[in-house]
């Protein structure tokens, strides 16, 4: 019998969604360790990033109900929603920041909305099982999130980030091509996942959280890469339109 959601539910409901997302968070604040961003600008990002979530339901909800091309094209459909409002949010609050000043920054920031996101979607995933009072269900489903789902927009996001950070120092035309190709990434790994998980209802499961982490890792590597990438500067001579880009010290 399901029992009415009540205050306490819904702190454990918040508490179980929040806690992995902050692990997450403090693990890659690491890897930005020596210049830290400032963490009024990180809070914000990680809000924006559950009001991404709150934004993403009922987009998606309207897709479902009222746009029919296939389960593929619904999924992709739901996947582009997701990491474009992720996409958005980070830009309007931290990648035209004047604390947007060095490329792993771009890693950092967008994992951060991600795990924002990701925060408020697992305790929605959580209030079904609480409701029914079923505690093993409600940890069972809060340890898939944890290592599913997270992971899922750590990798999808941090994708993104990777490829930003790439271009930092290009000229903006570049960086504008490469992010695109960034988000349009993520929105294919985005509905890779959903694919095997849900259309194959879990055949591949665990086939698709070893590509998940192998992922992730090779996200890390290479924001270790990032991090040592050398200022640059851009010179331009007069009248002729020729730009040289000339490599500072390194980091």
């Amino acid at each position: 019998m399901t029992t009415s959601i009540t205050p306490g539910m819904v702190f454990v409901a918040l508490l179980a969604g929040i806690l992995p997302a902050i692990f997450w968070l403090w693990f890659w604040l690491k890897e930005d360790k020596p210049n830290p961003e400032p963490r009024g600008l990180l809070i914000l990002a990680f809000l924006v990033g559950m009001l991404a979530t709150a934004l993403a339901y009922p987009i998606q909800k309207y897709i479902a109900d009222n746009i029919h091309i296939g389960n593929l094209g619904l999924l992709t459909l739901w996947a582009a929603t997701e990491e474009v409002l992720k996409f958005v949010g980070i830009y309007i609050v931290a990648l035209r920041s004047k604390y947007f000043d060095e490329p792993i920054d771009a890693v950092i920031y967008f994992i951060t909305i991600a795990l924002g996101f990701s925060a408020l979607e697992n305790t929605m995933f959580l209030f079904n099982p609480i409701g029914d009072g079923d505690a093993l269900a409600t940890i069972l489903l809060g340890n898939f999130r944890f290592i599913g789902a997270t992971v899922l927009h750590i990798a999808t996001s941090g994708f993104i980030g990777v490829t930003v950070a790439l271009s930092f120092y290009d000229r903006r035309a570049k960086r504008i091509w490469i992010s695109i190709f960034g988000l349009i990434g993520a929105i294919a790994l985005h509905t890779l996942f959903n694919f095997t998980i849900i259309i194959t209802d879990g055949a591949y499961l665990y086939p698709t959280f070893i590509v998940l982490w192998v992922f992730i890792l090779g996200i890390i590597f290479i924001s270790e890469k990032i991090k040592t990438l050398a200022p640059r500067s851009h010179v331009e001579y007069p009248h002729t339109g020729i730009v040289i880009t000339i490599p500072n010290k390194s980091i």
